[in-house]
């Protein structure tokens, strides 16, 4: 059997698994999941309920989505997006996507959810984030160089989803190198391909 992915579309997890997947040109049967019903087949494999979950044709389950990636590129890495030398310092700025950025931008999209401190609060604290990207892609057009790497897929829909938030304030923001290069990574053809609604 082909490998099967429990996905949800427009989830940042989801899309950098679907990214990771594409790009390694291992073909996988999408089931899109209902949040508010999901599938009992995908609960037994990973009670915690969240996507993306993958059950390879061995029948391994990975139900972290960095886990999927990497598993991924294990599989086949053409354009050498997680070099060995590059290994730690990839893992280390997507730890920091995850681990640090995620929590404030939840914060910000349903600030209504966390009256304890303002929209703009939680904005502005996401900034440091943003601020420590500009000042990576001053000097390359990604994040770690002239080249896409793990770690541009691991982030870029994190970022999507906080400029969706207001995107009329991060189109006018100072975030001039990081506008272009989620723009770039936007108007690419494999994000194009992997968004495509499924029936």
């Amino acid at each position: 059997m082909i490998p099967i992915l429990y996905s949800f579309r427009r989830c940042p997890f989801a899309i950098r698994a679907r990214m990771a997947l594409f790009y390694s040109g291992i073909n996988v049967e999408i089931k899109e999941v209902l949040l508010k019903d999901k599938p009992l087949m995908m609960l037994s494999l990973s009670p915690k309920g969240t996507v993306p979950v993958l059950i390879s044709s061995d029948g391994i389950v990975l139900d972290e989505s960095y886990q999927i990636m990497l598993w991924a590129i294990n599989i086949s890495d053409p354009d050498h997006w997680y070099p060995s030398c590059m290994s730690k310092e990839i893992d280390d700025l997507v730890y920091k996507n995850d681990h640090e950025f995620k929590s404030t931008l939840d914060k910000y999209k349903y600030s209504d959810r966390h009256p304890e401190n303002s929209k703009t609060y939680y904005r502005t604290q996401g900034e440091y984030f943003l601020i420590f990207l500009e000042e990576k892609l001053k000097s390359n057009n990604y994040l770690l160089g002239d080249k896409v790497s793990l770690a541009d897929i691991a982030i870029f829909p994190f970022i999507r989803q906080f400029a969706f938030v207001d995107i009329d304030w991060f189109e006018s923001s100072r975030y001039i190198k990081l506008r272009e290069w989620l723009s770039t990574i936007l108007a690419s053809k494999m994000f194009n391909i992997v968004m495509k609604k499924t029936k």
